[in-house]
């Protein structure tokens, strides 16, 4: 049997504020580099230490937490969640800033940079340092691994005309990632449209090869009646191993068609 230890501990950050002034030490301390997860809330503990080394009470402000990608553009901003004020050694110049799920949704993978500052009640602003050396600017690196987030959808826009002069119209062939699926396997599909009035008819195959003899089965029917203003969604299961559209109305008026596996 094998034992492997989990932690399950608080990610807490020291940070310096300069309020009377002070000269800076010969190295940086303090300064260490912060990891977020994809796909979790990230709970960050930040404590505010004077040039003693002495917790500063911070329930007179508002602690700011903001991050920057590569190039300068800021991605997160966010107010401290809670500032524990009971005035005891423990607690004291420590705050909690919340970076959520859906504000790394869209961030992939890379290192950002961050800031807190805190505002006053006359709205005064006081930057704070990472470090001993004046550095304002910590590093966040955005880990994926621990909670890997939904594959990309599959954005099917083109069908062509089965022959000319036929109303029949197929979209391109995408695959229905077999490899990931189970016995009811759950397929999803969005319909954009605009006043396209018909039914669109989902076709699937088990071939591995797509030719120009292979079989495919109708598997779901989206009936549109051309008064939509929202996109149609469509869901179905089946393990296949591709999957296109069918309709048998001029699909000029169908944007997109996303697929999710």
């Amino acid at each position: 049997m094998q034992l492997i230890p989990r932690y399950l501990v608080n990610n807490r950050i020291t940070i310096i504020a300069n309020e009377a002034g002070f000269i800076t030490e010969y190295r940086p301390v303090y300064q260490r580099q912060i990891k977020v997860y994809k796909g979790i809330d990230n709970t960050l503990q930040f404590r505010l230490l004077n040039a003693d080394q002495k917790p500063i009470d911070v329930s007179s402000y508002t602690p700011k937490f903001v991050a920057f990608d590569e190039s300068n553009q800021m991605v997160i901003e966010h107010n401290a969640t809670q500032i524990y004020n009971d005035d005891s050694a423990a607690t004291r110049g420590l705050f909690e800033v919340t970076i959520s799920e859906n504000d790394l949704l869209n961030i992939k993978s890379q290192y950002l940079k961050y800031n807190v500052y805190l505002v006053d009640s006359n709205n005064g602003k006081t930057l704070t340092y990472a470090d001993s050396h004046f550095g304002g600017c910590g590093t966040i690196y955005v880990d994926p691994c621990q909670m890997p987030g939904p594959l990309d959808s599959y954005s099917v826009t083109t069908f062509t005309q089965y022959s000319q002069g036929e109303d029949l119209w197929y979209s391109e062939s995408i695959t229905a990632e077999p490899a990931i699926n189970g016995n009811e396997a759950l397929h999803t599909a969005a319909i954009y449209t605009d006043t396209f009035a018909g039914d669109v008819v989902v076709q699937a195959t088990l071939d591995n090869q797509i030719t120009g003899t292979t079989k495919w089965a109708n598997v779901a029917t989206a009936t549109l009646s051309g008064s939509e203003t929202e996109p149609t969604p469509i869901n179905f299961t089946g393990v296949f191993s591709h999957l296109r559209f069918k309709t048998e109305v001029d699909p000029a008026t169908i944007s997109k068609i996303l697929v999710r596996n």
